[in-house]
């Protein structure tokens, strides 16, 4: 068990710090001059202040230096904690912006998540021994799952905002409000997130429920299934096998799709104007914001590593034939 769980982190390690370099290159392979922007953004037009300002903002970002030695001294600050400055929002730091934005990301992904991959694997589960029932869900698993994130975004907002009125279209809150920890602003808060959430776990719904289903049908026609059967065992037993063993691929198809969600949900923040990591990569890329890019895309690979890790161990934790050919590996 203590080797299984050393070679993972070990994988993970190397993992993060592949990421993490590809992280750090991509914004410096851009386009464009992010010092030109700040200058022009400050409508300073006098050569000899437009020339000292660049010469400061060069100065202050790093970007005199050499690339191998911006590379090292982004790592040597990283561990430390200090991801930068904000070009766009300068000088505020990016911990702060991106820790003000933080919990909207989280609380579309981890519902949405969570309870897209339970109600979607019960309804597959039930649709397997109900014929009008999976008439019925497998078609529209079908279209859920191969429906884009942000397409039903937009139908979302037109049909439910615009044409019915029931919900907002933009912003994580009215603007006419501050937040507090009041119930007017947490229910404006929950009025603003219902059209996004419905988005994404909408479309993960459809996936997990085709899954579990096919993956029941082909539990129930196995080769133990039909002997506990001949056996006279309550078909009740059977179901309660059939889903234990159906849920494992479950479990670590949960750990592929989780980029793909997360990839989902910063869609669906750009296309409602949410603020979170979706909506301050889109002001990062348009402002040529280097370090707001490195750190929100630094903040999803970590996000995305740690739920892994986490689904890796309770893998381990639900399957004991896991254990088991663990435990026979290490005698």
């Amino acid at each position: 068990m203590r080797r299984y769980f050393f070679r993972k982190l070990l994988v993970y390690g190397l993992t993060f710090f592949v990421a993490v370099t590809v992280n750090w290159m991509i914004p410096r392979f851009m386009p464009g001059d992010p010092v030109a922007g700040m200058v022009a953004r400050a409508n300073v037009t006098q050569p000899q202040a437009v020339a000292a300002m660049r010469a400061y903002y060069t100065e202050l970002f790093g970007f005199d230096r050499p690339l191998w030695q911006q590379y090292v001294n982004f790592w040597g600050a990283m561990l430390r904690g200090d991801f930068g400055l904000s070009i766009w929002l300068f000088p505020t730091p990016v911990s702060t912006v991106i820790g003000n934005a933080v919990p909207y990301t989280l609380a579309l992904v981890v519902p949405s998540v969570l309870l897209s991959w339970v109600v979607g694997n019960w309804f597959g589960a039930y649709a397997a021994r109900r014929r009008a029932l999976d008439n019925t869900v497998l078609p529209v698993g079908y279209i859920l799952t191969a429906t884009p994130y942000m397409w039903l975004a937009v139908l979302l907002a037109w049909g439910l905002g615009v044409v019915a009125g029931w919900f907002p279209v933009a912003g994580g809150y009215s603007f006419a409000l501050q937040p507090t920890w009041s119930a007017t602003f947490l229910l404006n808060l929950v009025h603003h997130w219902t059209l996004p959430f419905l988005s994404l776990f909408l479309v993960a719904l459809g996936g997990w429920a085709i899954g579990m289903r096919n993956m029941i049908i082909y539990e129930l026609e196995s080769d133990y299934a039909n002997y506990l059967s001949a056996l006279g065992a309550p078909a009740r037993l059977i179901r309660r096998y059939a889903f234990r063993n159906a849920v494992l691929p479950q479990i670590t198809g949960l750990a592929l799709q989780l980029g793909v969600i997360v990839a989902g949900a910063l869609v669906t923040e750009i296309v409602f104007a949410y603020p979170g990591l979706g909506s301050l990569i889109l002001k990062a890329i348009q402002n040529q914001d280097f370090f707001l890019l490195q750190g929100t895309f630094l903040f999803i690979v970590l996000g995305v590593l740690i739920a892994n890790f986490i689904i890796d161990i309770v893998y381990v934790v639900v399957d004991p034939r896991t254990r088991a050919g663990m435990a026979g590996a290490n005698a």
